[in-house]
């Protein structure tokens, strides 16, 4: 019996902003499209989530490209769905006025979305026979494997190498992309390019820590940024914390003189932190807020750097619990909708919280009390009961203070 995906499912490959309410919509009016090609018009009715922060996300944009040429109308819901997901999505097919079917869609997170009433339909199987990082480590101590990258090749074949390089190559595509950008962010917020500023910034008498802070958080900014302004990224586990990871990775690689190959080992463990999370919690910033995404993915790159650094299976678990339970309780707040502030500078946090966790845990997992899965369903309960406006709704939090400070300021302007 198998319980857990391939870690294929949890990097995708594709355009910004927003893996939920951008590639979850994308494949979603693929797939409606293909089963209702002659249609002469699309509805596509958007709920929770998706209605509040869809145009900031781009969600009516990409469906409207994948539907067309036919024409789609797209209606922002305001209406309650109860016990379905916050992304949720209905689209309908139409020939003149009659309707020729229709689908009901959930964008649950990292690109993947499901259909409500058709279990395993539009989902990837499942490749583990294991679903929780105890059993995991279980596994690995009964076979002799010392790294959680030879349990990942032990279920998916050394082909899963190949599928890595790719996300690899993406990564540092990214990162050397952003770090050549400048200029304005798209969507209104006048949101600058900041990478290439932090990359090549001489600062006097420089300290070693220094120079980690803003090199470690260049990488973040760059790969961020290619997600803001719709460029080609990796979810890891989600477009809106894409920068994570290829920034720990990056540094890595620099710092340690590390190969390609050593490189992919540690995405291979970040992959199933990623895919415990994905299966016994969520990555949805929309159904259990910030520490969701940004949690998430702080935790695979502490576990990943404990691959890189050699470390036990006991201080690479215990990496990615402590980078998880200090992300408890982050609100995902994302000012009018867009992956923006604070999404960019919460990346390069994440990426400068991963490399602390990853040390702590060398000097402390002898004398640990927290598992990852207790703090993984501890990260769920909290999120499922958040607010609403503390779940990518863009009604609280800084998404909410953000507006009145810049009415305030408007108000304060001498009158002419």
């Amino acid at each position: 019996m198998f319980l857990m995906k391939s870690i294929r499912d949890i990097y995708k490959i594709g355009k910004g902003p927003s893996s939920s309410h951008t590639m979850g919509p994308e494949r979603a009016a693929k797939l409606f499209k293909s089963q209702y090609p002659d249609a002469e018009h699309y509805q596509v009715i958007l709920y929770g989530s998706l209605s509040k922060t869809g145009v900031g996300h781009g969600t009516d944009r990409v469906i409207r490209e994948v539907l067309s040429p036919a024409p789609t109308e797209i209606i922002f819901s305001e209406e309650d769905l109860p016990h379905s997901h916050p992304n949720t999505m209905d689209l309908i097919a139409f020939a003149g006025d009659s309707v020729q079917g229709g689908l009901r869609v959930e964008s649950i997170g990292g690109g993947d979305i499901r259909i409500p009433g058709q279990p395993g339909a539009a989902e990837s199987p499942e490749v583990y026979a294991e679903n929780t990082a105890a059993d995991v480590m279980a596994y690995c101590r009964e076979h002799g494997l010392t790294r959680i990258s030879d349990y990942v090749e032990h279920y998916e074949g050394a082909e899963i190498w190949d599928f890595l390089d790719t996300v690899w190559k993406t990564m540092k595509n990214a990162i050397a992309e952003g770090l050549e950008g400048s200029g304005i962010l798209p969507g209104g917020l006048n949101v600058k390019k900041r990478a290439k500023k932090l990359y090549t910034l001489c600062v006097p008498d420089e300290t070693p820590q220094l120079w980690e802070t803003r090199i470690l958080s260049a990488y973040a900014f760059a790969v961020s940024e290619q997600n803001a302004d719709n460029g080609t990224v990796v979810t890891a586990p989600t477009c809106g914390a894409c920068g994570v990871l290829p920034a720990v990775l990056r540094y890595m690689q620099e710092t340690r003189n590390l190969t390609d190959e050593q490189i992919l080992r540690g995405l291979a463990t970040a992959g199933i932190i990623g895919n415990l999370t994905k299966r016994n919690a969520s990555v949805s910033g929309a159904e259990c807020g910030c520490q969701a995404e940004i949690g998430t993915a702080c935790a695979m790159a502490a576990a990943a750097l404990g691959e890189l650094f050699g470390n036990t299976l006991v201080q690479v678990e215990y990496a990615a619990e402590v980078a998880m339970e200090h992300h408890l309780g982050l609100t995902c707040d994302p000012i009018c909708g867009l992956v923006q502030i604070p999404c960019i500078e919460r990346n390069a946090v994440g990426a400068l919280r991963a490399l602390n966790a990853c040390n702590l845990s060398y000097f402390l997992s002898d004398s640990r009390n927290i598992s990852y899965d207790m703090v993984c369903k501890a990260m769920y309960e909290t999120g499922l009961n958040l607010s609403h406006m503390y779940k990518e709704t863009s009604e609280g939090g800084l998404a909410r203070i953000y507006p009145t400070r810049l009415e305030k300021m408007m108000a304060e302007l001498p009158k002419c």
